[in-house]
């Protein structure tokens, strides 16, 4: 082309049009977003209102503490098996020596991990089966339940709920002022006793640690558990 000399603007090659991807081939249209990022599923919270197992433990003897274990066999019309209070008539020493033909309602002693807990805030360090309870629980408000409840333990053993554990001096013996922490009186003048709940074995199976408890109330009126 002779300098000086402009092309004709009809002869000038044509630029592609980026809006369309045609004419730029390997290039999204700048006016095609991107697609957004999906946000990540937030994952599952642990499930912390099912009630749950939190230690086992058992005796062969009358001691008042008792070591955990990893799990503990539940005998049906027995109680733990391995355990001193394994029996279908009463194994509690003061109650064979008055009537030893006596039912046994006490084969099963839970205990609810928060009462331990509570104690602990005021000085008291008292671990899982130092109560001497067979069973320590999480998420369980035991001594709401009604006489006659019915707690499945994983996917076998299940416990008629048969009513209130009495504290006894033993409890002071353990740690000297903590039985005070076991009764207490309400607003109202009744006396709460806290030391856990008693119960007898319908179905047999193992218990162990991270089992859920399953609660079943019986029909009828709520009946307030009493000691036994």
């Amino acid at each position: 082309m002779p300098s000086g000399r402009r092309p004709a603007l009809d002869r000038l090659p044509t630029p592609p049009d980026p809006l369309n991807p045609q004419q730029c081939p390997g290039r999204p249209a700048c006016h095609d977003a991107p697609e957004p990022t999906p946000a990540p599923t937030p994952q599952r919270e642990r499930d912390t209102t099912h009630p749950t197992v939190t230690a086992v433990s058992a005796h062969p003897t009358h001691t008042f503490t008792k070591p955990t274990r990893p799990r503990i066999r539940l005998l049906a019309g027995l109680g733990v098996e391995g355990d001193a209070h394994l029996g279908a008539t009463v194994q509690h020493r003061s109650r064979l020596a008055r009537d030893p033909t006596q039912p046994n309602l006490r084969q099963v002693h839970l205990i609810h991990a928060e009462l331990l807990d509570e104690v602990a805030t005021e000085g008291f360090d008292v671990l899982p089966g130092q109560l001497g309870e067979n069973i320590t629980t999480r998420g369980l408000d035991p001594l709401s339940l009604s006489t006659g409840t019915v707690l499945r333990l994983g996917p076998h053993a299940t416990i008629r709920v048969t009513g209130l554990r009495n504290p006894c001096a033993q409890i002071n013996d353990f740690a000297p002022g903590l039985l005070a922490h076991m009764v207490r009186r309400e607003d109202d003048g009744t006396i709460t006793h806290r030391a856990g709940i008693m119960g007898t074995v319908l179905a047999s199976g193992t218990v162990e640690p991270g089992m859920h408890i399953t609660v079943h109330p019986p029909q009828g009126p709520h009946i307030r558990l009493q000691r036994v």
